[in-house]
């Protein structure tokens, strides 16, 4: 499949100047001999280029690396075959709140935007009740030093860390288990976001809900174990476990919903 049907499959017209600027730097490493890398993208991004790779045949020769396992944004790394993973590509830093107030996520992301810095420049960030650690292009770490100063009216004491030196928060969750009559998004969902299956349709139909970071539009799309579902808004869950049937026929399933 060549580059303009590959292009031409994708869904928006940003999504298409995504994929272009991956098959550029894919191209580059093929082209120079040397490696190239993506900036950092969301889960969503990250499904749109997989299928694009999988769709051009690139079955090898890349690695997607956001500093540390478990990583939601990361970047995409083309390796030509005498490289092996970039990890100076990515840095870190550790920011340390002063006070008694502790800023969010929402804080945090917003004062380092305040800096003039794009989110592509910007991995996971990482927040604990005393400090914050973000991942970022090993580039700007500097930066981020002498000029992260503050969140709000929080004020932060920043410093450089090794990737193998994050810290990183334990994730919570809460089990939800129930029964459905069949394994469908829209059954699934209104489980994991406690709403009824009614709801969980419109939400759907409405553009509002991804199954593992795409966009679906089908209630009805079958869901299996391990499978992420997102929705605008609410957060995410995961189905975590298939069981087996009631007494009814209904299956029995455990969904685990991010806090």
């Amino acid at each position: 499949m060549d580059r303009a049907e590959l292009l031409r499959r994708a869904s928006s017209g940003e999504e298409r100047v995504l994929l272009a600027r991956v098959l550029d730097k894919y191209e580059q490493t093929e082209r120079r001999n040397i490696p190239a890398a993506t900036p950092f993208l969301s889960q969503a991004e990250q499904a749109a280029v997989q299928a694009l790779l999988n769709a051009a045949g690139i079955r090898g020769g890349y690695v997607w690396n956001g500093g540390y396992e478990g990583a939601e944004r990361k970047v995409l790394q083309f390796l030509p075959d005498w490289a092996e993973e970039d990890e100076g590509a990515l840095g870190a830093v550790r920011a340390v709140y002063h006070g008694t107030e502790a800023p969010g996520h929402r804080d945090l992301l917003g004062s380092l935007m305040g800096l003039g810095l794009t989110r592509e420049k910007l991995g996971d960030l990482l927040v604990s009740p005393q400090s914050c650690d973000v991942v970022a292009a090993a580039e700007i770490v500097p930066f981020l030093v002498q000029s992260w100063s503050s969140a709000g009216r929080v004020k932060l004491s920043v410093s450089q860390v090794a990737l193998s030196q994050l810290l990183i928060p334990q994730q919570q969750f809460k089990s939800l288990r129930d029964t459905v009559a069949s394994l469908r998004l829209d059954a699934v969902a209104a489980v994991g976001f406690s709403m009824s299956r009614g709801k969980a349709a419109e939400l759907i139909a409405a553009g509002r809900v991804q199954l593992n970071h795409v966009d679906c539009l089908k209630g009805d799309r079958a869901v299996t174990q391990g499978d992420v579902i997102t929705a605008r808004g609410l957060g995410k869950c995961v189905l975590s476990e298939v069981g087996g049937l009631s007494k009814k026929g209904r299956i029995s399933i455990t969904v685990l919903r991010y806090l």
